[in-house]
């Protein structure tokens, strides 16, 4: 096993919005990356350009963020050659490491714009070092940017951010630090491919927290209409638990609800419809976390808000 730490940098159609390719709204013009074999210890690393086959002209915001000017782009390979040279240098046992969750998604989808076969596992995990970080070091819930992290952990600033090696290497020296036994204990499931069937859906205990990702569906309705989807299970026990606030709108494109175990008290759940990357389809994901008295109270507050904000809205039209 080794740990592939990668960042990619990707430019953006120049002329606006409008005139973006829908395909590939970024395109990557950078490819860093960092090896570390099982014990954490550099081993190789690989650093290439992209000449650019879509958006040839560098916008404006990309030019003074990763400061690569267009000629220097003119004489590297096109993504696939580069891309294939990455993939065998990474090899068959790559546990991938990002900051964020980003690259691994535009890697996949610069991969499908080029008709290029993807062969990652599925599901895809991975490490995101942006999340873990701030697991072990902060509250589990902010995500700094990785200079804010380097500076926060003191380590020395030899080289230049927004640049993809340097940004691999950086990243690479925060995953050296962590925990051992927190590293795979949070893993990530990449989203980009998704489950096309109930024997492909994905099930996840963590520590504190369940995750459930769904087959795809043709509407939103059709999901939440699931009884799979809505079903409120306490990941403690596997107990079946009662809903005490139903699935309720809590925001565009999340629900929430309130269930009850008898064994285990207060479960909140929380559902993300996400629009399938490869299809017109949708998907969600539904996470189910336990919750202490105080916070399923703040969780019915927060309901009845809403509603009442509703009222009033439909009351003014």
């Amino acid at each position: 096993m080794n740990y592939i730490i990668f960042d990619l940098e990707w430019n953006q159609c120049p002329d606006g919005k409008s005139k973006e390719n829908p395909a590939l709204p970024f395109e990557i013009v950078e490819i860093g990356a960092i090896k570390l074999n099982s014990g954490r210890q550099e081993i190789s690393r690989f650093h290439e350009l992209v000449q650019p086959s879509v958006y040839k002209r560098m916008h404006p915001m990309t030019q003074s963020i990763i400061r690569i000017a267009s000629g220097e782009l003119k004489n590297a390979d096109q993504f696939p050659a580069v891309c294939e040279r990455f993939l065998q240098w990474c090899g068959p046992d790559a546990v991938y490491c990002i900051w964020g969750s980003l690259d691994l998604l535009e890697l996949q989808r610069n991969m499908r714009f080029h008709h290029m076969e993807i062969k990652f596992p599925f599901p895809l995990k991975y490490l995101d070092i942006q999340k873990l970080y701030s697991i072990c070091f902060d509250d589990g819930k902010s995500r700094k940017s990785l200079e804010t992290a380097v500076d926060e952990l003191q380590m020395p600033k030899s080289q230049t951010f927004h640049a993809a090696l340097s940004d691999a290497y950086y990243t690479a020296e925060v995953l050296k630090i962590l925990p051992y036994e927190q590293i795979f204990e949070f893993y990530s499931i990449d989203y980009f491919r998704t489950p096309s069937n109930r024997k492909e859906e994905i099930s996840v205990i963590f520590d504190g927290y369940s995750k459930f990702v769904s087959k795809e569906f043709a509407s939103k309705k059709e999901l939440m209409k699931d009884r799979k989807v809505t079903s409120t299970k306490c990941y403690l026990c596997g107990k079946t638990a009662r809903k005490k606030i139903r699935w309720f709108a809590s925001g565009g494109k999340n629900f929430s609800c309130l269930a009850y175990c008898e064994e285990h008290g207060y479960l909140k759940g929380k559902i993300r419809l996400k629009k399938c990357e490869n299809s017109d389809g949708f998907f969600c994901v539904k996470t189910i976390k336990q919750i202490d008295v105080d916070r399923a109270g703040d969780l019915l507050e927060r309901k009845l808000t809403l509603q009442e904000r509703r009222r009033q809205r439909r009351h003014h039209e």
